[in-house]
């Protein structure tokens, strides 16, 4: 098995910053791909950055508002190639249906499906005009594939990406364009560490998950690469769920 299948590339990882993210940053680096990097703190993607550099490729720091089209256009024009785009950016605030405020769903939309829409949408548009290929890998969720009480307008979101993936797989196939998607069940992070710290809640999420065990930031990442990867040439326009069999109960 080549142990470099991305030598040569260039990726694009939004959201890669900590997390799920910086994983999938790491882990493409490590299949041999150069990294653009790309989220609002610049902080958190200069540290990123240089564990790629020390892995020996290059890697470049791009602040940038994904849900603002202008800034999501000159990040992916100042870069001389892009053959895989990693949709990670997402954000989620757990509220009750009743309590979601237009503000509040305005921003799981814009940060999940919009800026997942445009950032799509340049790579596509630079690959055709260029006569290439890509690969797009969209970050979705166990919640984009089931419902759940105090999730609507996340659940609204990523079911959006879930259609956004199938109908962009059919219309950029031909184009020679893959998309998919990776649905992630509850990861341990920076970010999930305070709910998690509540051991009960913890383990009434374990007890959901038939492999007896929450996701880690590289279990998703795997995911990534091998969907981003010439392994999957012949796969789009699916969903990989890396969520210890939650959604097939």
């Amino acid at each position: 098995m080549n142990p470099t299948p991305l030598a040569g590339s260039t990726a694009i990882v939004t959201g890669a910053g900590r997390g799920i993210g910086a994983a999938c940053v790491l882990a493409l680096a490590d299949a041999g791909a150069d990294i653009a990097l790309v989220a609002r703190s610049t902080d958190e993607l200069e540290a990123v950055a240089a564990q790629v550099r020390a892995l020996g490729r290059q890697a470049w720091v791009c602040p940038c508002d994904i849900t603002d089209a202008a800034q999501v256009r000159e990040v992916v024009n100042s870069l001389e190639r892009v053959d895989v785009l990693v949709n990670n950016a997402g954000t989620d605030k757990p509220t009750p249906f009743l309590d979601v405020t237009p503000e509040l769903l305005e921003e799981l939309l814009a940060v999940n499906v919009k800026g997942t829409f445009y950032m799509s949408q340049e790579v596509a548009r630079r690959t055709i005009a260029a006569n290439g290929s890509a690969s797009i890998v969209n970050m979705s969720s166990q919640l984009g594939l089931v419902g759940s009480g105090y999730e609507t307008a996340y659940c609204a979101a990523k079911f959006g990406v879930e259609g956004l993936t199938k109908s962009m797989a059919v219309e950029l196939g031909p184009k020679g364009i893959r998309v998919n998607g990776v649905a992630p069940t509850v990861v341990e992070t920076p970010r999930t560490a305070v709910a998690l710290a509540n051991e009960s809640l913890r383990q009434m999420i374990i007890g959901k998950i038939p492999l007896g065990r929450l996701a880690t930031p590289e279990d998703v990442a795997a995911a990534v690469v091998f969907l981003a990867s010439p392994a999957a040439g012949m796969i789009t326009g699916i969903t990989v769920p890396v969520d210890g069999g939650w959604t097939a109960q």
